[in-house]
């Protein structure tokens, strides 16, 4: 069965959003590394790619509902 991927959206200082698809356990790292007190650079496995990002200058988090919806 193929890893299931989620959307997230990180939103940065300076208005800059980075659109990701990771996975449920790269979501759940995302979520205690920022949860921690240090901030500092995090890679971020995505499906094709790393993200390396300065966790000082995230300003929210987003998860994507798993709800899929056409129209209005």
């Amino acid at each position: 069965m193929a890893e299931e991927f989620r959307r997230v959206t990180i939103g940065l200082v300076g208005m800059q959003v980075l659109d990701l698809r990771v996975s449920d356990e790269a979501y759940q790292e995302l979520r205690k590394v920022l949860e921690g007190e240090e901030p500092g650079w995090h890679t971020i496995p995505t499906p094709h790619s790393e993200v390396f990002v300065d966790l000082s200058k995230v300003v929210y988090v987003s998860l994507a509902s798993q709800e899929h919806r056409v129209g209005f």
